[in-house]
């Protein structure tokens, strides 16, 4: 259920799946560039493949049609790395910016935040720096709250730990209000409670920052990690807006998709996909993909270490076709 640039031939099973297609399909004609394709990939924290059963995965509870028949066609990938216990963020992230068996690595998966060995494999080599080295321009699109959040003074995450490494920054709350940067809750809602008395956003809008942005770059990842925190806190009502919320932003992207583009939807371990706990799970994550080279993508990885390599040649790749 993904569809591929080099593809004429397609299967679909949902009327949200097939509309959307319908425009990315309809977007084809107009968007066309010579050299190599810009990649776009919305990180969900926390989106694992699980059972078909509305009562215990929200993503089937009707919230989020899309999603769900994009991770019907989504490529299982593995999240456990090999390693015993529950797959975790810091260790999930590492190894899908990085490349590398994190949980391996440091002989265990761990949660939160990167530590310092983590921190060090971050800043030695990412997707950013990477794309970067070989001639490309790499962006983080997530905004940060700046009068808020000292990044010397906190623990950063792994996708901080590595903005920072390939560009010395990230985007605050001037980019963001200027439309070049996307907040993680899309919306800006999260932000009244700190301060901030600017207008929110719809996923429309947030939709269109994020392609603005991706149209610059070669590669860029925006994170969404709502999905993680209704999952440890549990309830479907909680699930079903977060995950609505994602939905509305992909139906919105989706278009992006087509010659010369591809939209990548990836995970970092399971928890929201079952809320008969609030703990993270050991589900496979998807992989989902749209656009230009969608079927190559899909069919080089197997576990969240192959993820980086894979968008690497891809990406290297197409430059050599477009040209």
């Amino acid at each position: 259920m993904f569809l591929d640039g080099q593809d004429t031939l397609f299967r679909v099973r949902g009327n949200a799946y097939n509309r959307a297609v319908m425009v990315s399909r309809a977007s084809r004609a107009t968007k066309t560039r010579a050299g190599r394709m810009r990649i776009l990939v919305v990180f969900v924290d926390g989106l694992g493949l699980g059972v078909r059963d509305a009562e215990r995965n929200p993503v089937y509870g009707g919230a989020c049609p899309l999603l769900a028949e994009l991770l019907e066609g989504a490529k299982r990938t593995d999240a456990t790395m090999g390693v015993a216990g529950l797959p975790q963020s810091a260790t999930g992230q590492t190894a899908l910016l990085a490349g590398i068996n994190a949980a391996r690595l440091v002989g265990r998966h761990v949660e939160g935040f990167p530590g310092r060995t983590l921190r060090a494999v971050l800043r030695a080599g990412n997707i950013f720096t990477r794309v970067t080295a070989a001639g490309g321009r790499a962006a983080f699109a997530n905004a940060y709250w700046l009068r808020d959040i000292d990044l010397r003074k906190r623990r950063p995450s792994a996708t901080t730990v590595a903005a920072l490494a390939a560009f010395g920054k990230v985007r605050g709350a001037g980019m963001m209000m200027r439309g070049r940067a996307v907040y993680h809750d899309i919306t800006r809602e999260s932000l009244r409670g700190r301060g901030y008395r600017g207008p929110l956003i719809s996923a429309a809008a947030a939709a269109r920052h994020l392609t603005a942005i991706a149209e610059e770059h070669d590669f860029t990842l925006f994170e969404y990690f709502l999905t993680d925190r209704a999952g440890h806190r549990g309830g479907q009502q909680a699930a079903g807006r977060v995950l609505g919320l994602l939905d509305a932003l992909l139906g919105e992207l989706l278009p992006f998709a087509g010659p010369g583009r591809l939209l990548v939807l990836v995970s970092d371990h399971g928890n929201i996909e079952d809320i008969s706990t609030r703990g993270h799970t050991r589900n496979p994550v998807p992989l989902a993909a749209v656009g230009e080279g969608a079927e190559r993508l899909m069919g080089k990885v197997e576990g969240l270490p192959d993820f980086v390599p894979a968008v690497l040649a891809l990406w290297s790749e197409s430059g050599t076709e477009h040209n």
